[in-house]
C-alpha cells in the first residue's frame, strides 16, 4: 500500500557529534522531508531521544528506520502512527501589549484557547500555547488579527501509548538473550 501517512519516528542514541547530520542525510537520500525534529535527553541517563515527524508511506518509513538503526550510536529506532502515540507542541506568540490593554479580546482568546500569558512588558506580551499543530495554528490566526510580532513553534514531543518504555524493553530483551 503506497498511501502517504504521517509517522513519528523515535530513535534512541548516545550523544555523538555529527549524528544529527548523518540522520538527516538518510532522509535526504530517500527524498523524505522532515516536518519536525526534536532532540532531547530521554528517561535513561546518557541516552538521547530523537522525535522526527514525516509524511511518507509505510514502506518508506520502514526503510528509513532501518537506515537510522545502522548508525553506530543509535541503540534502537521505532516508528508510530498518530494513534499509537500521545504528542504535543509548544508555541510562543509575541503580541503588542497596547493591543492587550486596548480591549479584553486578546485575554478572551487566550482563555478560550487554554493558553497562558507568560510575560508582559510595556512593548510586548508573550503568550504560550501547548497543543497539536492545528491548535497552535488556530491561535496564531486569531492573535494575528492584533499583529503578532513574533511566532515560534517547537517540534513534536511524544510518548507511546504503550505501558512499557520501548528502549528499556529492548535493552532488557537484548541483555537476556546475551546472558542465555
Amino acid at each position: 500500500m503506497n498511501t502517504v501517512e504521517q509517522y513519528t519516528i523515535i530513535a534512541f542514541s548516545e550523544n555523538a557529534i555529527g549524528l544529527l547530520n548523518r540522520i538527516t542525510i538518510i532522509f535526504t537520500r530517500r527524498n523524505v522531508n522532515i516536518e519536525s525534529l526534536t532532540v532531547s535527553e530521554s528517561s535513561l541517563h546518557g541516552i538521547h531521544k530523537f522525535t522526527i515527524v514525516v509524511n511518507t508511506t509505510a514502506a518508506q518509513v520502514e526503510k528509513v528506520v532501518k537506515q537510522i538503526e545502522k548508525q553506530v550510536e543509535v541503540l534502537k529506532a521505532f516508528f508510530f502512527t498518530k494513534n499509537e502515540i500521545i504528542f504535543q507542541e509548544i508555541a510562543l506568540y509575541k503580541v503588542p501589549t497596547e493591543e492587550l490593554l486596548r480591549s479584553n479580546m486578546i485575554e478572551t482568546i487566550v482563555r478560550e484557547n487554554n493558553a497562558r500569558i507568560m510575560e508582559v512588558t510595556q512593548d510586548y506580551t508573550v503568550i504560550e500555547k501547548t497543543g497539536h499543530e492545528y491548535e497552535t495554528s488556530k491561535l496564531f490566526a486569531e492573535l494575528n488579527k492584533f499583529g503578532v510580532k513574533q511566532f515560534t513553534r517547537s517540534g513534536r514531543i511524544a510518548v507511546t501509548r504503550s505501558n512499557v518504555e520501548l528502549l528499556t524493553a529492548f535493552l532488557n530483551e537484548r541483555e537476556s538473550s546475551r546472558l542465555s
